[in-house]
């Protein structure tokens, strides 16, 4: 098996029939034995790191023709929605003095590039790795999955004159504050660095139209992916669509409900509608 095959799921690759790409960089479930074997948690303890099932929300827009890009790494392992130096030196055992110095705030809390801690369980691991590992890791999944990402936006921008990447996640529920009930939906542009606000309105007009509580980049703007890939300058736009799991997933949030047709749905037409915003006029809209 070729490196890439082993570091995600690509369907429609080559048909490209619309300048919409979806990603699942959180929902991989192919844990390695090297998890198990250095954990101080409990191993269920893990799918709280995991954006669960929500590679069920893509089926429907990918049976309508849409590019889906799903990672099998699960986040334990390595995170796609960080830097490749996004680490925390002191999970390793040869960590020069200064080698990582730009640890965001999300490594820093213990959820970089790999995560060290969970929330209510403390450290995850038993030992250290070494960087020598977490580069293999970056070279078998991180590299190929963003490699493969640039590469079919570059193709869809150079088709239909624009590229949309719809990164797509779930959440846990978020408690209601100040009154305001929560968020269901959470669109996330960067507060406008990832997209134009005319494919940000597109994606919050269908999520209201399920009925759904949609809301703008709190608490969740976007990541890393979004970072990385987007241009909109250039006629490549980002945004990160984050669901929450009461949507789709049991009271344990372990397994899929019959929510997950309704929200699928509601995928299927976010990235339906983003390609219809491309095609109103690309050339007006890379250069806004």
């Amino acid at each position: 098996m070729r490196k890439e095959e082993q570091s995600y799921h690509l369907v429609h690759a080559n048909s490209v029939q619309y300048p919409v790409l979806i990603s699942v960089p959180h929902a991989g479930r192919d844990y390695p034995q090297a998890i198990t074997d250095n954990l101080r948690i409990p191993a269920d303890a893990l799918l709280r790191l995991e954006d669960r099932y929500v590679d069920t929300l893509s089926r429907i827009a990918c049976d309508a023709g849409f590019t889906v890009i799903t990672a099998k790494a699960p986040r334990a392992w390595i995170d796609m929605n960080r830097a490749p130096d996004d680490i925390d030196p002191d999970m390793l055992i040869d960590a020069g003095s200064g080698q990582f110095p730009q640890m965001s705030v999300k490594a820093r809390g213990g959820l970089g590039l790999i995560p060290r801690r969970l929330s209510g369980f403390g450290d995850i691991w038993q030992d250290k790795w070494s960087w020598q590992d977490i580069r293999a890791r970056i070279a078998a999944h991180h590299s190929p999955y963003h490699s493969k990402v640039a590469n079919i936006l570059h193709d869809m921008r150079q088709r239909h004159g624009i590229a949309i990447l719809l990164d797509l996640h779930s959440m846990p529920s978020v408690p209601a504050t100040d009154g305001m009930p929560a968020p269901q939906i959470v669109i996330g542009d960067r507060f406008g660095h990832s997209a134009i606000s005319q494919m940000t309105e597109a994606a919050m007009s269908v999520a209201q139209g399920y009925g759904f509580l949609a809301q703008l980049n709190h608490p969740y703007a976007g990541g890393y992916i979004l970072e990385r890939h987007s241009a909109p300058t250039e006629g490549v736009h980002a945004l990160q669509l984050e669901v929450d799991r009461a949507l789709y997933l049991d009271s344990a949030c372990r397994e899929p409900t019959h929510g997950v047709h309704a929200v699928s749905a509601m995928v299927r037409d976010i990235a339906l509608s983003l390609s219809s915003e491309a095609g109103r006029s690309p050339v007006m809209m890379a250069a806004e």
